[in-house]
């Protein structure tokens, strides 16, 4: 799938293009089809999705503001490669804002948000039961969802962009650190997560919730992974 550059440059449609082009990269990176240290060529990404380098320049930007991407001078753009400090700053930034969000959803939960609680529970095991890297990617963007599902039910857009950034970097943190049998551990606790949230437990929740950081983190085995598939490859071209 390519994503065309053939009017307004600069304009809606070249946003609209490198906002395209963004998501296919973010996916990517926080699907682990796409290691950190990767090089994101702008001529190469421009050829792949058949736009400018300016096109691929925004939507590069766009990642490095999220912490997605780093940008060296005179090197180009890599995907970001975090140290296991920035790894343990991630972490502890999810341990001050998490609970606080959590408390806020509880006070604000109603039938049709636990239905889509429900929903991406069901949508997690189903990844974690099924074989290969695609469940895998699947499984990875539920778990993502459900934190982030926390944030909109806790009515707070602000923190709602901020869980976005961290959620992100936090899959980023798992792709490179990551243990490959945390997946179960994890979903378990999530259905906890939501037990205390159906039932209005905001003490109960808060606590689940600081526990399920916490298990993340020490999951963490701090040896990189293996090496990830080219550019083209993990893209799907």
């Amino acid at each position: 799938m390519t994503v065309h550059d053939h009017a307004a440059p600069g304009g809606q449609l070249s946003d609209d293009r490198a906002g395209a082009i963004r998501d296919r990269l973010r996916l990517a990176i926080v699907g682990r089809k796409l290691a950190p240290g990767t090089k994101l060529s702008e001529a190469e990404v421009g050829a792949l999705f058949d736009v400018s380098r300016t096109v691929v320049r925004a939507a590069l930007q766009m990642l490095a503001f999220e912490g997605l991407v780093r940008s060296e001078r005179n090197r180009g753009a890599f995907v970001a490669n975090p140290s296991p400090d920035e790894a343990r700053q991630i972490f502890a930034s999810r341990r001050l804002i998490e609970p606080g969000i959590a408390r806020e959803a509880c006070a604000r939960i109603d039938a049709a948000a636990l239905e889509r609680f429900a929903a991406l529970i069901a949508e997690e095991a189903s990844q974690i039961a099924a074989p290969g890297p695609a469940a895998r990617q699947a499984e990875i963007k539920a778990s993502g969802d459900f934190h982030l599902l926390l944030a909109e039910v806790a009515g707070n857009a602000i923190l709602h962009r901020f869980m976005e950034e961290l959620v992100a970097r936090s899959s980023l943190v798992i792709a490179l650190y990551g243990r490959s049998d945390a997946s179960s551990c994890a979903h378990a606790e999530h259905r906890g997560i939501l037990e205390a949230l159906a039932a209005g437990e905001a003490e109960r929740l808060v606590r689940l919730v600081g526990e399920h950081i916490d298990h993340i983190e020490a999951d963490l085995d701090l040896a990189p992974q293996g090496r990830a598939p080219a550019l083209k490859d993990a893209l799907g071209f």
